[in-house]
């Protein structure tokens, strides 16, 4: 498990700085969850760490084992981003595959993890055959066969229906537990149900708000009382 440090992080888009001398630390082995309105600069922050940012930006990042983060990442999107040519098994594996790394024991680990998101009876079906949620259950398959120390993820679920959504959370917590993760949601319930931080991010150009930490261990139920009180604690921070 690694840690994550961002130091004087600034990004600006068509000659707008969306955030300025930003700090940020991602804590090795948990999930920290960033809140806030829709084009304040989430997802462009998401996008700097994963070195896939198409605008000016800057930033020291470094990792607490003094390697460079770059290729250590894996990203999981909002959309599942599924080649419709290739079947289930084959998009998992496409990572391996474009590598020229792909043998048989590379496939015998992507089968094992279709079998962990209950896939496994799926293999041989395309993107097309399958369901919002089956779809994204694959796409989170295809985040854990990369097996990177960081994994980034951009409101992974939000398209999908309320219980689909609760249970592929549940999912995630326990198949990610171990890896250093950083969520954008605009949800404050899945944020509390699977974050050890919470931030929001408010102003002109961004400001990090003060960190909201519930207390056990994610997922946590939605009627737990901490999970409740938070939630309106959240609400304001948002609305502010």
């Amino acid at each position: 498990m690694i840690s994550v440090s961002i130091k004087n992080a600034s990004v600006q888009y068509k000659h707008h700085v969306l955030f300025e001398n930003l700090q940020l630390t991602l804590t090795a082995g948990e999930w920290t969850c960033l809140l806030g309105q829709s084009g304040i600069g989430k997802s462009s922050l998401l996008r700097l760490l994963a070195g896939l940012l198409d605008s000016d930006g800057a930033g020291d990042i470094r990792c607490s084992d003094d390697q460079i983060l770059d290729g250590r990442v894996a990203y999981m999107a909002q959309t599942d981003l599924l080649m419709p040519w290739l079947s289930v098994l084959q998009n998992v594996v496409i990572g391996a595959r474009l590598r020229g790394h792909l043998n048989q024991h590379e496939m015998e680990k992507a089968k094992s993890l279709l079998h962990k998101v209950g896939l496994d009876k799926d293999s041989d079906r395309y993107p097309s055959e399958l369901s919002g949620g089956m779809r994204q259950r694959a796409a989170l398959a295809r985040t854990m066969f990369e097996d990177k120390p960081v994994i980034l993820m951009d409101e992974p679920f939000s398209a999908l229906d309320a219980i689909t959504r609760h249970r592929l959370q549940t999912l995630a917590a326990e198949l990610l537990k171990h890896k250093t993760v950083l969520l954008i949601t605009h949800d404050p319930m899945e944020a509390l149900r699977l974050g050890h931080r919470i931030i929001i991010l408010g102003g002109e150009p961004v400001q990090l708000g003060q960190a909201i930490m519930p207390e056990g261990t994610p997922p946590r139920l939605t009627d737990e009382p901490q999970v409740v009180a938070l939630q309106s604690e959240v609400w304001q921070q948002l609305a502010a």
